[in-house]
Formats: C-alpha cells, structure tokens, sequence
C-alpha cells in the first residue's frame, strides 16, 4: 500500500479533531495531535502542561531573536520540534493522520499527502461549543474567535501563506452541510479515490 498521509486543519468548533480521529479509524493508521506534545515533553523534560502553553503559538517578537539559526523562542522550539516530528514521520514511509501543525505545507512534497480543511457555519458552531464546553452563546462566539484567531496567527507566521486559504489544500469542506458523520463518510470516498490514483502511478 502506497504512503498515505491525511492533514486536518480545521475550524475550531467544526468538528475537525473528531472527523480526524474517525478518518484515522476507518484507514487504520496513527493520529498525531495530542501524540507530539507528548513526544516533544519527554524528549526536552518540560511537563505536557508547559508544552501546551507555547503549543500552536506564534513567537514574541519584542524579547525573541535568532542566533546563527538557533532561536530563543520557546514558541519557535516547540513549533520546529513538531514539524520536525512530521517530516520524519513522513519520510519513514509511515502512513497517518495528523491535526494542524502546518502540515499541509510542512508535507506538501510527499505525493501520498491529502490535506483537508474542515470549516463550519458559525451558528453550527457556536451550537457545538455550547454543548461541549457548557457555555453560553456568547462566551461560545469568543472562544471560537479566540481559537481561530490563534491558529490564524500561528499558521501565517509559520508558513508565510493565509490559514483556510482553499488554495493550501486539495478540499475545503464545510462540516455544516452534511453533518460530522456525513461529511467523514464524504471525506472517506474522497481519500480513497485519491488513494486509487496514486496506487496506480
């Protein structure tokens, strides 16, 4: 079986983490989300918790600088330290799903990628946030806003390029329409038939 690498960016509050947890199930390959933070902990002695703080955030300009290559950003460390992570992962020839992290544009050179992005309507959203999190609408509007402009941040300083740009990935899709299950039923076809065409190379 060809390499096949499936990169989830996502909206917060579209469902995303899950759709990529069920696509890794149903493909029977590794998930990496959760997974890096805990590999990067053990490999640098930091505890989850501290590498959570930094984690997907962009650097602070003021106080952070590059000596001969080496930053002394931890945001920049721990962002390295995961694409890093990826590509070896990748070029290891093993197959598997992995949530953010740039990874669309990190892994654009391995010809088994498929790199999707989940968004959603935002009263789907906010509907999601409140259920989960039991928030109210209007802290679940924030929190949404608040994530999305993180991720936002982390993305374009990361790879120069605008996070959700449909021209980043091969499908954008809006969760909303089909529904979770629907739209990993949807995604699944998709994969496949990308999977059939690189088999056949």
């Amino acid at each position: 079986m060809a390499q096949l690498i499936i990169s989830v960016g996502r909206e917060f509050g579209s469902g995303g983490r899950v759709i990529a947890e069920e696509l890794s199930k149903r493909f029977g390959i590794p998930i990496y989300d959760r997974h890096l933070i805990t590999d990067i902990a053990e490999k640098t002695g930091l505890s989850p918790e501290e590498i959570e703080r930094y984690n997907e955030k962009p650097k602070h300009i003021i106080i952070s600088r590059k000596v001969r290559g080496y930053s002394n950003s931890i945001e920049d460390n721990i962002a390295e330290m995961q694409f890093n992570f990826i590509r070896e992962k990748a070029e290891s020839g093993e197959s598997f799903v992995v949530v953010g992290r740039c990874s669309e544009s990190k892994l654009k050179n391995f010809s088994g990628l498929v790199s999707l992005f989940i968004l959603g309507d935002m009263d789907a959203k906010i509907k999601r946030v409140m259920e989960i999190y039991e928030m109210d609408e209007h802290d679940a509007r924030e929190f949404i806003e608040k994530k999305d402009k993180k991720r936002k941040r982390y993305h374009n300083y990361h790879v120069g390029l605008h996070w959700g740009d449909s021209r980043l990935y091969d499908l954008s899709i809006n969760s909303s329409r089909l529904g979770i299950e629907g739209t990993i039923d949807y995604l699944e076809q998709y994969i496949k038939a990308r999977a059939a065409l690189e088999e056949n190379k």
